[in-house]
């Protein structure tokens, strides 16, 4: 069994790595970066620190694992955060230098791609962060939403439980970033619905695993940083939420399926999914049909889990995936599931 263990919190004045592990957007959107670099510095008190990749798009792999040696390697950095995500930052993992990060150990906060990065950590001994990138949540229009920034200053600068809650209203429709009239406004925003529970007759306290499930499901296919003793993951806590690729309800289901046949679904005593996000710009889906792409995909989640985990306390709608706001889980951290209560609890 791997030990897992939380690396030291930074402070406000301490200098944070901002790298692009997954893509340099930063260099085709730099307005929602420079916004989130300036709220880094501001509201935060951290003195941000870019690297050759930081703004490059097409930057190799090894160029990208470069990167994080370096952010992991100077003393003077005390934590790490990743512009945004990416699609292939799978590519870089085989070029990590393990022993050099596990020296090392800083929190990562990162989420979609990052999942690459936050497993890797995760099997290197130390607790990541999902969640909280520098271009969508710190880079969000006119002001970041007061759960996500509440979050992610506690999970930056804080040890201890920390109790989640659900969103009194959220979103999911983007606005183009090239367009200056994007951040003349805050997004526009619909009421929460909070969270719908599946078996929550028990307590559930363990270590979470998972991320984007589109990644999870390409890290399996590569049999990459998936360890093959399942009992790693027994008791815990199973993080999934999908991207802006929206996949369909029956691609949800397949993944769930496959994981398990693998053995792998059933290891976990509780399953937070995060709210679906249901529009983009290559879907740009009506409110109705919004609704039934979340209505489908959680139906695929319960067809699976009736299959395989029929005793598994779910939680559903989430607010920590692809949606704003965005709240930070530690990733291989203690996430505890109270389901009479109906009280999620984090320890930062």
């Amino acid at each position: 069994m791997t030990t897992i263990s939380y690396p030291p919190k930074p402070s406000p004045g301490d200098r944070i790595a901002v790298i692009s592990p997954g893509a340099g957007l930063p260099e085709l959107f730099p307005r929602p970066f420079e916004l989130g670099l300036e709220r880094l510095r501001e509201d935060y008190g951290l003195v941000p620190v870019e690297y050759p990749t930081t703004r490059k798009m097409g930057a190799t792999p090894q160029e990208r694992a470069d990167d994080i040696h370096a952010a992991f390697a100077d003393p003077g950095i005390k934590a790490v955060i990743a512009s945004i995500g990416g699609d292939d930052q799978i590519t870089v993992l085989p070029l990590l230098d393990r022993e050099l990060i596990r020296a090392n150990p800083k929190p990562f906060f990162g989420m979609s791609d990052n999942t690459n990065l936050l497993m890797y950590l995760r099997n290197t001994g130390i607790v990541g962060y999902h969640g909280a990138t520098v271009m969508t949540a710190l880079g969000r229009p006119v002001a970041m939403d007061q759960l996500t920034a509440e979050s992610l200053w506690a999970a930056l600068f804080t040890s201890g439980e920390y109790e989640l809650g659900p969103a009194d209203r959220w979103n999911d429709v983007n606005r183009d970033w090239a367009d200056p009239a994007t951040f003349e406004a805050k997004p526009e925003t619909k009421p929460g619905t909070g969270w719908t529970w599946v078996n929550a007759d028990r307590v559930v306290e363990g270590r979470s695993w998972g991320g984007c499930l589109e990644i999870v499901a390409w890290l399996l296919m590569a049999d990459r940083e998936i360890s093959h003793d399942l009992s790693e993951y027994d008791g815990g806590v199973l993080l999934l939420e999908t991207s802006e690729e929206m996949p369909s309800g029956e691609e949800v289901f397949r993944i769930l399926r496959n994981m398990g046949e693998r053995g792998l679904l059933q290891r976990f005593s509780a399953l937070l999914m995060a709210r679906a996000k249901t529009w983009s710009f290559e879907q740009p889906n009506s409110p109705e049909e919004g609704a039934r792409y979340a209505a489908e995909q959680r139906e695929a989640v319960l067809r699976a889990m009736r299959t395989y985990a029929p005793d598994t306390t779910i939680v559903f709608d989430v607010d920590y995936g692809h949606t704003d706001p965005q709240l930070v889980i530690p990733y291989g951290g203690l996430v505890r599931v109270d389901g009479p209560a109906r009280r999620i609890t984090v320890t930062y």
